[in-house]
């Protein structure tokens, strides 16, 4: 199977969703359902996945292996707190993805971080290059902590 070649830049986005529905958050199949969904509305393409339940009324974790890098989510319906980490580079976009869960998942509040990583610009050079693992750069993070609804 032939893979589609990205360059490694893309957006890393880290969600911490609060005040979740628990029902919402205990199912494996409807939580798989769901990250598939925000792949394919992101314009991603799914290798793989694995999904895990802790037990019944138990928190899930999960992570869907995408051709543009990853969707994980891990959850804790005892708290009514879901943590969403949406990789991906290439021509995807992950704010969609983000949305379509949010939509699904309607946290009262919610906690994002957009990281941008691999900047194409420094990416030129390769490994043994400016961008390689002896060039250090700056994390840089955006949060943005929003209420939702009234």
């Amino acid at each position: 199977m032939s893979v589609p070649h990205h360059l490694p830049a893309g957006s890393h986005l880290l969600a911490d969703l609060y005040g979740v529905s628990a029902d919402k958050l205990v199912c494996c199949e409807a939580i798989d359902r769901l990250l598939r969904a925000g792949a394919a509305a992101a314009g991603a393409r799914i290798l793989h996945s694995h999904f895990h339940s802790f037990g019944e009324a138990q928190g899930v974790t999960g992570v869907l292996l995408l051709a543009e890098s990853h969707i994980s989510i891990h959850t804790w319906p005892e708290f009514g707190f879901a943590a969403a980490d949406i990789f991906m580079c290439g021509a995807a976009e992950p704010q969609r993805a983000l949305a379509l869960i949010e939509h699904a998942l309607q946290p009262r509040s919610r906690i994002v971080q957009c990281i941008a990583r691999g900047a194409a610009g420094t990416l030129a050079h390769g490994p043994a290059g400016p961008a390689g693992p002896a060039a250090a750069r700056p994390a840089r993070a955006a949060a943005a902590t929003e209420p939702i609804g009234n």
